[in-house]
């Protein structure tokens, strides 16, 4: 008998769904599932038969550096594969970023994650919540963090990630006014770093009277 893989648990039953097969089409890192399915319109009537795929990558961790003296953030540079099958430039300015261990806190991960990717010790965390970033194909839920941490001068500050992943990170301090241009700017094109920059513009203010006190 075949154990289905852990990674590929069944969609679960709800009454807007009607599920008529669920089977793992491929179970590498990440499973992906074939599910042919119909769901209850907004009518009231069933859908036609869908196949879709399933992407199941579980929960992760997104980060913002952040140093309320200076008024500073950290980003990454890393090399990207997909970003270069959609025709941009390979390397991604990013927040630093990691999957969640099985019942991991993610304040806790999120402060490993700083650390390992950025060398950067974060000694305040403070946890966004969880958005879903591909919901129409993929089951991931990102928690978004801002962390407290110390940064010096603008510019380069330092080459990290983990060796035994196979990551080469570029870790880039730049003052946080700038980096808000840059996501108005278009200049920062993926969505997690995004919205990590736009939620600490929102609450940036109250952040640094909080955080400095």
């Amino acid at each position: 008998m075949t154990i289905r893989s852990l990674k590929a648990p069944k969609v679960p039953a709800h009454p807007l769904v009607d599920i008529d097969s669920d089977e793992v089409g491929f179970d590498g890192r990440f499973a992906l599932q074939i599910v042919k399915f119909r769901y209850r319109k907004f009518d009231g009537a069933w859908s036609r038969q869908l196949t879709w795929e399933l992407w199941r990558r579980g929960n992760a961790v997104v980060i913002l550096p952040y140093d309320p003296w200076t008024d500073r953030v950290a980003l990454i540079e890393q090399f990207r594969l997909p970003a270069l099958s959609a025709g941009l430039d390979p390397v991604m300015t990013e927040c630093p970023a990691g999957l969640l261990e099985t019942g991991e806190d993610p304040v806790v991960a999120a402060a490993r994650e700083t650390l390992e990717e950025t060398g950067l010790v974060a000694d305040r965390v403070l946890d966004l919540g969880g958005f879903m970033l591909m919901q129409g194909s993929c089951d991931e839920i990102a928690r978004f963090s801002l962390a407290r941490v110390r940064l010096p001068e603008p510019g380069i500050l330092a080459d990290a990630g983990l060796e035994t992943e196979g990551e080469s990170t570029r870790v880039v301090v730049l003052p946080a006014l700038e980096a808000f241009a840059m996501v108005a700017d278009n200049r920062v094109l993926n969505a997690p770093t995004a919205l990590a920059l736009l939620s600490l513009q929102v609450r940036r203010a109250a952040l640094r009277d909080e955080w400095r006190a």
